[in-house]
């Protein structure tokens, strides 16, 4: 498998990216939707320190998807019978992905300081709250968060819908591209 994007597919360094990208999303949501649930105390803290770290890795594979897409630009689109306008839609769907995957853990971020907590950075060192705990503020910023995490999320699925389409539908190349193992 080569490491670069071809016209005919993705590299397996994009491959890596997208697809360590989306474990983590289902991972950060899931602890996200249902960590209340954890039994209170430790396993409850690790579900949260998780979640986080999480949340940090997105913001980190985003970046470093961004500057690969700078260096190495994706395949061109597959033609479909709907013409042009798909692939606009397409695009439009690429750049509302970007910018939830980037706003959904800022906000995280901002939520764990309204709390007056510490933003673990991969177990390694913490982050000092710079302002003091305040509940509505966070509460407030907490509904955002989870809005934004079930956008996320719901984008995410008709984008996999949408590649779905494609590969039973239209029957073109354009989910065999993103998988690994396909030519």
């Amino acid at each position: 498998m080569q490491l670069r994007n071809s016209v005919q597919s993705y590299g397996a360094i994009r491959m890596s990216l997208h697809w360590l990208t989306v474990a983590l999303v289902v991972l950060a949501w899931f602890l996200g939707t249902f960590g209340d649930d954890l039994p209170r105390g430790s396993t409850s803290n690790a579900g949260m320190f998780v979640h986080v770290t999480a949340g940090l890795l997105i913001i980190a594979l985003l970046v470093v998807r961004l500057l690969w897409r700078v260096v190495d630009a994706p395949p061109p689109a597959e033609t479909t019978p709907l013409g042009g306008w798909i692939e606009v839609a397409g695009k439009w769907t690429h750049l509302a992905l970007y910018v939830l995957l980037a706003a959904t853990p800022i906000i995280g971020i901002v939520l764990q300081f309204a709390r007056g907590d510490a933003l673990p950075v991969f177990g390694f060192t913490e982050i000092a709250s710079p302002w003091i705990k305040d509940r509505e503020f966070a509460r407030s910023i907490k509904g955002i968060h989870e809005a934004l995490a079930h956008a996320l999320v719901i984008l995410a699925l008709l984008h996999a819908s949408a590649a779905l389409i494609h590969h039973w539908v239209w029957q073109d190349r354009t989910l065999k591209r993103m998988l690994p193992g396909t030519r």
